[in-house]
């Protein structure tokens, strides 16, 4: 369906008189989620809430992030490439001269709160191993989890309930701070998205109080590994999954042509990318049991998101709110890692934690999703988390805002964004002007341009040229052509627009595409 969507970039007029001044703004972050997890993107998971949001907003089919956690948290609050703000690689911190959004917007009236993961500071483990694992264990305390100056309340946000490293126990995570104060034990019904659904609640009752505009950041860990839910969530998938993971991708394949995200002729279904078949798979049962978890992970955050929306409704808050809904990355391919550096080996009262369970879900286990269920739960995409071919890269992503999209439903759109125009987006939302000078230093401007004028229709895409780059994985995308590459492996060309799942491989076909496109790789 195409519906021309005007007036967003005149809002403000209208919102300042009839609304009460400038849109709160929401922007929920999951991790690891699969592009087609969603019901309103061809999934099989119940997400009422969030397809409602979807069905009173916008679809962007063409959405880009930065292939893992790290350079998509640090481009979505900051605007720029991650390379660009000290996030090359995993673990590291955020550069502190690139302004985030909360430290934009609080110094534009706006107050500003975050439930959630962090996961933009420096995480070094201990060096001797033990004392990790105890660590983690919440057996040992050593201090700050990382550099305080870049915890989230000292990079703009006036709140923040969560957790500073990426990886967490679901039922007891680690590195669980308020603000920089250590939140040092949780009661025994504890549960990571529950925790993060009750603060963004709190967070916004405690906003609505005055006039003043919120900025929430609310950055789910789910479905990341390990595979952890509540059981309840659990039971209602437990048979879902029983026809393995080559029916669940032509299903899901067949729902989204139905939905008309995607065109049968221009989206072929790629093979699994893992190679994998599941009347080959000797663990069936262990598969089957994997997947429901991570399903069930899916539905407790829009079981939360649901909560969310009622009380923006019961504060009168809920009309004048922008929300975003995005995932860092592609499904995860991972698997196997042992107890380690993020990984606890044993919970708080000593009892080891089975790694590999026959019954994945409670806290005593640690399974991980793997590459078969991850390529697909990414249908239509090749590849996965990582990778910068479209199944690592490209996310689902919802727009809604009621007093602006109330009259235009279930709108899709193709056009071409990325992470990183976020920023300048909420910026233009807030009316609000990017500092020259942040934290004592000097600024540059971000990378990233307002998704407004492309969800106007005015632009096809936000940028002429998109580069990616994590761990050896690479592409660059020029208007409809792509090069895309594996770690230590040639380039691969394709045309996006007839060939969206990067399926037919035209590199020797168009020799001189590829070497201009490398050209335009190697000066980024």
């Amino acid at each position: 369906m195409s519906i021309t969507i005007c007036g967003l970039l005149a809002y403000s007029s209208f919102a300042k008189e009839d609304e009460g001044g400038k849109p709160n703004i929401i922007i929920v972050l999951v991790d690891d989620m699969g592009y087609s997890d969603l019901g309103c993107y061809g999934g099989e998971i119940e997400t009422p809430n969030i397809d409602k949001l979807a069905a009173s907003g916008i679809r962007f089919t063409q959405m880009y992030n930065c292939a893992r956690c790290c350079p998509t948290r640090a481009s979505l609050l900051t605007g720029h490439y991650p390379h660009q703000v000290g996030m090359a690689g995993m673990g590291k911190n955020l550069n502190m001269k690139a302004a985030t959004i909360a430290e934009i917007l609080k110094l534009n009236g706006y107050h500003t709160g975050m439930a959630g993961k962090w996961h933009l500071s420096l995480t070094k483990a201990r060096e001797n191993p033990d004392e990790q694992l105890r660590w983690l264990a919440h057996q040992a305390d050593y201090g700050s989890f990382s550099p305080l100056e870049n915890y989230p309340v000292n990079r703009g946000f006036e709140e923040h309930w969560g957790v500073i490293w990426g990886v967490v126990n679901y039922f007891d995570p680690f590195s669980l701070v308020h603000n920089e104060n250590p939140i040092k034990e949780v009661g025994h019904d504890f549960y990571m998205t529950d925790f993060i659904t009750k603060k963004s609640i709190d967070l916004i009752d405690q906003f609505s109080k005055d006039n003043d505009p919120f900025f929430l950041y609310v950055a789910h860990n789910a479905p990341h590994w390990p595979l952890h839910a509540l059981p309840d969530d659990i039971e209602k998938y437990k048979d879902t999954y029983s026809e393995g993971w080559d029916v669940l991708r032509g299903k899901r394949y067949h729902r989204m042509i139905e939905l008309n995200l995607i065109n049968s002729t221009t989206c072929k279904l790629p093979e699994n990318s893992s190679g994998k078949k599941w009347d080959n798979c000797l663990e069936k049962e262990k598969e089957v049991a994997g997947m429901a978890v991570h399903a069930a992970m899916v539905d407790r955050i829009d079981h939360g998101i649901g909560k969310i929306i009622q009380k923006l409704k019961e504060t009168g808050q809920y009309d004048n709110t922008v929300i975003f809904i995005l995932s860092d990355n592609g499904a995860s391919y991972e698997r196997g890692y042992p107890p380690g550096f993020d990984r606890p080996g044993f919970k708080r009262d000593s009892t080891e934690i089975i790694y590999n369970a026959d019954h994945p879900g409670a806290e005593n286990t640690w399974n991980y999703l793997g590459n078969a269920w991850a390529s697909a739960v990414n249908t239509p995409f090749r590849f996965w988390k990582r990778e910068s071919y479209e199944g690592g890269i490209c996310t689902p992503f919802i727009v809604h805002w009621p007093i602006e999209l109330k009259a235009k439903k279930k709108t899709i759109n193709h056009g071409v964004g990325h992470v990183m125009d976020i920023l300048p987006t909420c910026l233009e939302l807030a009316e609000a002007e990017y500092p020259s000078t942040i934290n004592g230093m000097e600024t540059v401007p971000p990378e990233g341009k307002s998704l407004l004028p492309l969800i106007n229709r005015q632009i096809a895409a936000t940028h002429d040229t998109l580069f990616w780059e994590h761990e050896g994985g690479r592409a660059v995308r020029v208007g409809n052509w792509k090069v895309s590459a594996l770690r230590d492996s040639q380039w691969e060309l394709f045309n996006l627009e007839k060939d969206r799942t990067e399926s037919n491989n035209l590199a020797k076909k168009y020799p001189k595409k590829v070497t201009e496109m490398n050209a335009l790789w190697d000066e980024y």
